[in-house]
């Protein structure tokens, strides 16, 4: 690692020093004043390609940075409302300062309206920040996602999250809508970036934050991509067949149309690869790439979710078929409906082993509490088959009644079903090698569900500037039918004599477990917002929330002489209710200035907790009231044009479980028997979170500090009694002084040379440190755990012809451990690929993506580490609108699934059945047309297509 770091230093300080010519000088207006982020580049005479561009500071100064050029360039300045400035220079061969730039008056009817020839690569306005598309230059058929990359502060790492200046964005609109949802990932992976005009990116805000023009309290990027209005009219689709070796396939289509303010768009896939199949990429279509980034929703181990479905990654072999349909229109002026239907459907197969040590407390002389057990040694092998659908309806309906009145209502429906069939065996012994239990058996799960989801806001302004009243209305109503057949044989070892010879139990079950769960949520909230100062605004509020939960179990033992489970187990039986009920009336104030802004809202919840449980023929109830704080603050600090701090801290309280509270014992499982605790009391947790991000638009280089933690009073644990055969009997408590807090970092830059290359350089640093109690056999333990994990990524195009990507992380992860047989326990994780695409020589393209993987202290049985090498060779014909591809997954054949997790109180080794090589045949078709408005010599518009 450390001569890799070198390595990549070095090349870097040789690529900044050859960007040896800085250009600098200073804007105002025609009055003198400085003007802060007027956009300031070159642009080749030629051609008018963008050459390289920078944003002025507060006081109006700038400085661009770039290599000899020899050619003519323009030197332009451009600011929102004032007259373009232009100025030829027929070389730049050495430093230069320009002095004082003053760009002339120019009026308009609006601030934000400019009427111009040219628009600039980059434009600040108020609190947007606006990138034209067409000054990024990205190959003809690339997508959204490699648009975004090209984008100075924008960075978009390898599991898909994309950060603008450090900023996390969690929301990706089309033409200010959801393009099938609101986190964009489909819309990067599919959109043609030749339809893009604009790239505009703002802070997230709440709908009502949206509708009142406050300013937004979170501190979440949001990403609007408008489309060019000559494309916002046309056709555009694409899809992929292919089928390979071990019966291999894939089937992809996204089809799209645009008309103005209707879109419509139709997306289908089915596969056996672990994928969604709407990643679309070029290169790999949909096959899983080796750092899991060749496919959308993807995480690092290669899993992937969509619309609140996870499968496929690591853990098995998953079928999946996937269909939906997006429409968004605007009916009449004021009425913006986004109408959306999804249908998921996942087959995994899986076979897993696990090994896993379990540390038990020991007295202060290092003997174990009870018996001669001072770790457990489990090991269990599993079979398992699960297949899950769902039908996921979502709706937006914006409605603007007047000027002054806005209602926003979204309703939700989900309907989702799963089927899971399972074979298992397992042991347990301990340190010595004494078996201590041993089971194996069946089990068949089915689970459907039907869940319902509303979100109303309704703003009306008043009469007065600034002044308004909202309303917020959520609801969520969902129900649940759980059924468990159990066909099982557990044995525990015991010497419950001391006679040196153990006793054996078994525990044989041949039972039906049904569940019947049902969960009803409202939550209402009205705010009043009074403006003080153009600057200061009060509000005064009140929430109220309802949460109910009910849980009713029945348990049935299998009987002989009826073939069929009719014997009701009592010992299984049982019903929980619980109810929380919670009024928080508030108040607090926004202060809005242009170099910071600070929020803070206080209040007092009064809470209504009541809990109704029956067991075994006794009826159980608990019911509290409560009278707890309620707050949260956050704040904003601009440093410069570019830097920017932000502080949030909120106070939470979290009521128990209706489970966690009854003194209700539940006996479904034979290694494990959990009772509840009605002397439980609310976790209350304070939590703090800070950024800072800063990039210099003269260097193109940036940074960010991110940091956060969770202080727990009173959090609700496991208080865990383990007897010689390793069964154990849980039940509930509260631990005080524990926490969690992490801290992290990111560095990029991006250079671009005269010539045809471009280079990038990014550095990820991520730590987070826990801190846990528990207690085992009556003995308290103490478990401090942290990991680090570095991670640097380098990127290299020669013009549209090559692509070299290196990325290299590393993950540390160590444990210590209080009043433990062991103090200590540590693992770590190498991680490097190379990712190359070559579109030499034409029509060719040709992909690879290599990882070496290694995990340190995996236990025996498990193999430390693996190559996983994926290729793709294609070939584009018809005016490159039909590919033909051969793509091979795991050429070395040795993908492997294996995991060490350390958790407080054990390290677990797993390993899962992956993908193994195969071999795949495509064909891809792109089929476009767009129209474009012309007049005909009569005067009436008609359109072209092409």
């Amino acid at each position: 690692m450390q001569k890799l770091l070198i390595l990549l230093l070095f090349f870097t300080t040789i690529l900044v020093s050859g960007q040896n010519i800085t250009l600098k000088g200073k804007v105002t207006d025609d009055q003198n004043f400085p003007l802060e982020s007027a956009t300031v580049y070159l642009t080749a005479v030629k051609d008018s390609s963008i050459v390289n561009y920078t944003i002025t500071d507060k006081n109006g100064n700038w400085e661009l940075k770039t290599r000899k050029l020899s050619n003519p360039v323009f030197l332009k300045v451009s600011y929102v409302g004032l007259a373009d400035y232009r100025q030829e220079i027929q070389s730049v061969t050495e430093d230069r300062d320009f002095g004082t730039l003053k760009l002339a008056d120019k009026s308009t009817e609006l601030n934000e309206l400019v009427i111009e020839n040219e628009i600039p690569p980059i434009r600040v306005k108020k609190d947007t920040l606006e990138f034209n598309a067409a000054s990024f230059k990205v190959r003809p058929d690339a997508n959204v996602k490699t648009l975004l990359e090209q984008l100075p502060g924008v960075t978009v790492d390898d599991e898909g999250k994309i950060k603008v200046n450090g900023k996390e964005v969690n929301q990706i609109l089309v033409n200010g809508k959801p393009f099938f949802d609101k986190d964009g990932k489909i819309a990067l992976e599919n959109l043609p970036a030749e339809i893009i005009n604009k790239v505009q990116v703002t802070d997230t805000k709440t709908k009502e934050e949206e509708y009142t023009g406050k300013a937004a309290e979170g501190n979440n990027a949001s990403i609007n991509l408008t489309i060019d209005e000559d494309k916002n009219k046309g056709f555009f689709s694409r899809f992929v067949g292919g089928y390979g070796s071990d019966k291999r396939y894939e089937a992809n289509a996204l089809v799209n149309y645009f008309k103005g303010n209707r879109k419509i768009s139709l997306l289908a896939s089915s596969n056996n690869i672990n994928t969604t199949g709407f990643s679309m990429n070029e290169v790999f279509d949909s096959m899983s790439g080796g750092r899991g980034n060749n496919s959308i929703y993807m995480s690092g181990d290669g899993s992937f979710g969509i619309n609140g479905m996870h499968f496929g990654g690591g853990n098995g072999i998953t079928r999946t078929n996937i269909f939906g349909i997006t429409y968004g229109d605007q009916w009449f002026k004021g009425f913006d409906p986004n109408i959306n239907y999804f249908y998921t459907g996942a087959d995994t197969e899986n076979r897993s082993k696990t090994r896993s040590e379990t540390f038990l407390p020991t007295e202060d002389n290092g003997t174990p509490n009870t018996s001669s057990n001072k770790s457990l040694i489990s090991e269990s092998e599993s079979k398992t088959d699960t297949f899950k659908y769902a039908h996921n309806f979502s709706s937006e309906f914006e409605f603007k009644v007047d000027s002054t009145t806005t209602l926003y209502f979204a309703p939700k429906f989900v309907k989702a079903s799963e089927r899971t069939n399972s074979e298992s065996r397992s042991n347990t012994k301990n340190q010595d090698g004494k078996l201590l239990n041993e089971s194996s058996g069946a089990n068949s799960n089915n689970n459907d569900n039907n869940g319902f989801e509303t979100e109303l806001t309704a703003t009306k302004m008043l009469n007065k500037r600034g002044r308004s009243i909202s309303l917020e209305l959520s609801t969520e109503n969902n129900t649940e039918d759980r059924s468990q057949y159990t066909n099982s044989s557990t044995f525990f070892y015991e010497d419950t004599n001391d006679d040196g010879i153990d006793e054996t139990r078994a525990d044989i079950r041949n039972q039906l477990v049904t569940n019947g769960n049902k969960k009803d949520y409202y939550d209402a909230r009205i705010n009043f917002t009074e403006p003080i100062t153009d600057s200061l605004r009060i509000k005064v509020g009140t929430q109220l929330r309802d949460e109910t939960n009910v849980q009713n179990r029945k348990g049935f033992n299998f009987n002989d002489g009826t073939n069929s489970f009719s014997d009701i187990s009592d010992e299984l039986t049982n019903y929980t209710r619980g109810n929380t009920t919670k009024i928080t009336p508030y108040a607090g104030f926004n202060l809005v200035k242009k170099k910071y802004s600070f929020g803070a809202s206080l209040g007092t919840s009064v809470i209504n907790f009541r809990n109704f449980g029956s067991y075994m023929g006794t009826d159980y109830t608990v019911n509290r009231n409560y009278m707890l704080p309620y707050a949260n603050a956050n704040a904003h600090l601009k440093l410069g044009k570019s830097q920017s701090v932000y502080v949030n801290y909120n106070y939470n309280a979290n009521m128990p479980l209706a489970s966690q509270i009854l003194p209700i014992t539940d006996l479904s499982s034979p290694m494990y028997t959990t009772t509840g605790n009605e002397n439980l009391n609310p976790n209350v947790a304070h939590s703090v979170y800070l950024s800072f991000y800063d990039y210099d638009w003269a260097t193109n280089s940036g940074y960010s500090f991110y940091g956060g933690a969770t202080y727990n009073e009173n959090e609700v644990i496991t208080f865990t009694d383990v007897d010689a055969s390793a069964k154990r009997t849980v039940q509930y408590g509260n631990m005080n002084g524990t926490y969690d807090a992490w801290l992290g970092g990111n560095w990029s830059k991006k250079i671009k040379t005269e010539g045809a290359s471009k280079y990038g350089l990014n550095f990820n640093l991520h730590t987070y440190l826990q801190f846990n109690k528990g207690i085992t056999n009556d003995l308290q333990y103490d478990a401090t755990s942290y990991s680090i994990v570095p991670k640097i990524g380098f990127s290299y195009d020669y013009g549209e012809l090559l692509n070299i990507s290196p990325i290299y992380s590393f993950t540390y992860n160590e444990s210590h451990y209080t009043n433990y047989a062991t103090d200590f326990q540590s693992n770590f994780v190498h991680k490097a690929g190379l990712q190359t695409t070559s579109y030499w020589p034409k029509h060719i393209v040709w992909g690879n993506d290599f990882t070496y993987t290694y995990n340190s202290n995996l236990g025996d049985g498990f193999k430390k580490d693996f190559f996983l090498w994926n290729t793709s060779l294609g070939y584009n014909f018809l005016s490159n609108k039909l590919m033909f591809k051969v793509k091979v997954y795991d050429i070395l054949n040795q993908n492997q699934g294996t995991s060490r997790y350390i958790s407080p109180t054990a390290v677990t080794d797993m390993q899962n059945t992956v993908l193994k090589r195969y071999v795949m045949f495509s064909l891809s078709l792109k089929l476009d047309k767009f129209g474009t408005k012309e007049k005909d010599d009569d005067g009436d518009n008609r359109f072209w297509f092409f």
